[in-house]
C-alpha cells in the first residue's frame, strides 16, 4: 500500500480526484439553476474551446511521426481503442439496457469509444519501463483520431442501437473541438515554447475545464432530479461492469502483444495506451454530443472507469517496473 501511495502521489493524481469528489460533492449542495445554470453553460463552452486549443497548441508533430514507424505496436494500440473496445461497449451496451438506466446503457458504450489518454499512459509506461516514445506517439495519434473518430462511432453505433444521436452534432464537435484544435496547431510554433515553460498554468486550463464540465453536467441531472432514480446498487453494478471491462482489455492487449512476440517495452505501451480512456476528451465531448440527454448519467461510467484504471494501472506498472533489468518476457501478467 505504502509503494501504491508513493506512486500515486509521483503521478500526482490524489489530489486531483479529491477536487473531482468534491466538485461533484457541491453540485449535490448548490446546483446551477436559472440563469446561474445559462452562465456555467456558456462558460463550458469557452472552457472546452480552450482546452483544445492548448491541447493543439502543445502537441507536436513530430512527437507524432518519431515513433510511427512500429507500425505493427500502433496499429494494435489503435484497434484496441477503437475496434475492440467499441466490440466490448456494445455487449455493455445491450446486455444492461433496460434493467439500468438509459443513460448508464449509452454511457457504458460511450466510454468504449473514447481516444486513449496521454499523459498517464506515458507515465505510467515510463514507470514500467516500457517503450516511452512509442507510448507518446500511439497516445497522441488516438487523441488526434479521436477527435474525428469518437463522434462518428457514437453516431453510428448509437444511432443503429436506438440512442437518438443526432448526425448534427458532427459539426459542433467540429466547430467547438476540432476548430480550436486545429488552430492551436498554427499557433504552436508563435506560443508553443512559452506553454512548456508555464505548464502550471496549462495544467490549472486543463483540470479546471474539467471539474467545471463535472460541476454543469451534474448539476443539471440534479436539477433534472435523474440521481433519484439511481440506487447505491446501480452505482456498485456500473463499478463492477467498469472493472469487468477494465479486466477484459488488459487481458487481451497483454495477450495480443504476447503472442505477436513484441518485447516487454513494447507490450508495456500496448497494454498502458491501449486501455486507456480519456476523461480530459470525454466529458467535453459528452456535453456536446449528448446535448439534451441525461449528460450526468452518461459520463458516470467514465469518471469511475477513470478512477478504477487509474488505481489498477499503477498496480500493474509497479509489477512490470520490478522485471530484472533487460529481462524479456518476464513482464507479470495483467
Amino acid at each position: 500500500m505504502t509503494a501504491i501511495r508513493s506512486l500515486l502521489g509521483r503521478l500526482p493524481i490524489d489530489a486531483y480526484m479529491l477536487l473531482l469528489i468534491g466538485t461533484v460533492a457541491f453540485a449535490f449542495v448548490l446546483p446551477a439553476r436559472g440563469i446561474g445554470q445559462d452562465i456555467a453553460e456558456d462558460s463550458v463552452l469557452v472552457a472546452v474551446g480552450l482546452l483544445f486549443f492548448l491541447y493543439g497548441a502543445r502537441l507536436s508533430p513530430a512527437a507524432v511521426w518519431a515513433g510511427i514507424t512500429h507500425w505493427r505496436l500502433q496499429s494494435l494500440v489503435l484497434a484496441s481503442t477503437f475496434v475492440i473496445f467499441p466490440i466490448i461497449g456494445l455487449a455493455a451496451y445491450w446486455g444492461t439496457r433496460g434493467w439500468l438506466p438509459e443513460g448508464i446503457a449509452i454511457g457504458l458504450l460511450y466510454l468504449c469509444l473514447l481516444p486513449s489518454t496521454v499523459q498517464s499512459s506515458i507515465a505510467f509506461t515510463s514507470i514500467a519501463r516500457g517503450n516511452v516514445p512509442a507510448a507518446l506517439c500511439s497516445a497522441s495519434v488516438s487523441n488526434l483520431l479521436g477527435v474525428v473518430l469518437t463522434p462518428l462511432l457514437v453516431a453510428a453505433l448509437l444511432q443503429s442501437a436506438g440512442g437518438g444521436f443526432s448526425l448534427r452534432a458532427i459539426e459542433s464537435i467540429a466547430l467547438q473541438i476540432l476548430l480550436p484544435f486545429v488552430v492551436g496547431q498554427v499557433a504552436r510554433p508563435v506560443i508553443g515554447k512559452w506553454l512548456v515553460a508555464h505548464r502550471t498554468l496549462t495544467s490549472v486550463v486543463d483540470r479546471g475545464s474539467i471539474l467545471l464540465v463535472v460541476y454543469t453536467a451534474f448539476s443539471a441531472g440534479v436539477v433534472a432530479g435523474v440521481w433519484t432514480s439511481l440506487s447505491p446498487i446501480d452505482l456498485a453494478v456500473v463499478l463492477a461492469i467498469d472493472l469487468a471491462i477494465l479486466a477484459v482489455i488488459l487481458c487481451v492487449t497483454t495477450a495480443l502483444g504476447r503472442w505477436l512476440g513484441f518485447t516487454t517495452e513494447d507490450e508495456i505501451a500496448l497494454v498502458f495506451c491501449g486501455s486507456k480512456k480519456s476523461m480530459a476528451s470525454g466529458l467535453p465531448m459528452a456535453t456536446i454530443l449528448f446535448a439534451g440527454h441525461s449528460v450526468s448519467l452518461i459520463v458516470l461510467p467514465l469518471m469511475l472507469f477513470h478512477q478504477a484504471q487509474l488505481f489498477a494501472c499503477a498496480i500493474l506498472a509497479r509489477r512490470y517496473a520490478r522485471r530484472p533489468e533487460g529481462g524479456e518476457g518476464d513482464a507479470v501478467p495483467a
